[in-house]
């Protein structure tokens, strides 16, 4: 490298983000050295940066965040000369140990010593150079803008969710929530062949992803009526509901949409760590509940040859840019504004 610094936005506290200058990363073996062009902001950078916290995990040290990455290689360690300089790539942040049977099984998500960029203490991807394993580094589609190389990490995340539901074509599928998740999930499922219906009390969300193809209905029109609460399932119910939303009722709501049989998937954070769920109607019906996480072996790069096919959106997702030096309103940005979908960060140029 031509410099021996880099920027990097790190988190120092709650709403505490300084952009500091930092010694330039060194690819070791089996690694590469990535320039970053773009971060996605996910709803765990805003709990840090809200908070300190996401769910368990606490910032108790200055940590770079960020887990949503795509650049350009400028660097290799030694084994890495497969991809050449200046390949464009998307980078898969959640790393696990390779070696215990999760993994091994390659459910590597689900992995008890596995590290992800962006997740205290590991330092994330709000940086202008990051060093990063070849494996989880993947070569984007020729053409590809390298910035929606970004939402690469949440595609993967929507891929995995809809293999955990096993969706088939010709299926009723219910997505609750048309944040970015449950807009590329609801894209996904539609390319699986099923028929898709998106949810969300927020009439701005529901208007997006119509836009993107997806039959929509307001949220607050699948609230069960408590009179019927213990009437049997509608047999024209929907096949499979996917709760991307986070919110209990909304995934209470789907389920007593599902037809007899039905399957409930919990893909988003939810919001509260307990939810009442109604579990003797779940049994006399026969549901499935099932929950997904990150993506496993071969998500990542299915996530790839799907945003390279154009059967899944990805710009009009992106509706904020921000440079790194104004991360922090970036944050503040994805934070408040309801209106926003993806909000990117884009360092600026690095030379090789």
């Amino acid at each position: 490298m031509t410099t021996t610094t880099h920027r990097a936005a790190v988190l120092h506290g709650p709403k505490d983000l300084r952009v500091e200058d930092r010694p330039v990363p060194e690819p070791g073996d089996g690694e590469v050295l990535v320039a970053v062009r773009a971060v996605g902001l996910c709803g765990s950078d805003l709990h840090y940066y809200e908070h300190g916290e996401n769910g368990p995990n606490v910032l108790r040290q200055p940590t770079v965040l960020g887990h949503e990455p795509a650049g350009f290689v400028v660097g290799h360690g030694a084994g890495t000369d497969d991809l050449p300089q200046g390949t464009p790539v998307a980078i898969e942040p959640a790393h696990p140990c390779g070696r215990c049977a999760l993994c091994r099984a390659g459910r590597y998500n689900l992995c008890p010593k596995g590290t992800c960029f962006g997740s205290p203490p590991t330092n994330g991807a709000l940086t202008e150079l990051i060093a990063v394993p070849r494996d989880f580094v993947h070569q984007l589609p020729e053409g590809m803008d390298v910035k929606l190389g970004a939402l690469v990490e949440p595609l993967a995340v929507a891929v995995h969710a809809v293999r955990r539901a096993a969706v088939a074509p010709g299926e009723r599928i219910l997505v609750t929530g048309a944040g970015p998740i449950g807009v590329l999930v609801a894209q996904v499922a539609a390319a699986c062949g099923a028929l898709v219906t998106v949810s969300d009390v927020a009439p701005a969300r529901r208007e997006f992803a119509a836009r993107l193809g997806a039959e929509t209905v307001d949220a607050t029109a699948l609230t069960p009526d408590p009179d019927r609460a213990h009437a049997l399932a509608d047999p024209d119910g929907y096949d499979t509901v996917l709760d991307c939303s986070g919110v209990g009722p909304a995934l209470v709501s789907g389920i007593r949409a599902l037809r007899p049989g039905g399957t409930a998937v919990v893909v988003g954070n939810p919001n509260r760590p307990e939810t009442a769920l109604p579990l003797a109607w779940m049994q006399r019906q026969e549901m499935s509940l099932l929950t997904s996480f990150r993506y496993a072996a071969g998500d990542f790069a299915a996530a790839v040859r799907l945003a390279g096919s154009g059967r899944v959106r990805l710009d009009e997702l992106v509706t904020a840019e921000f440079p790194l030096e104004r991360a922090d309103e970036a944050l503040h940005t994805a934070l408040t504004d309801r209106t926003q979908m993806k909000v990117l960060v884009t360092p600026g140029e690095v030379e090789a």
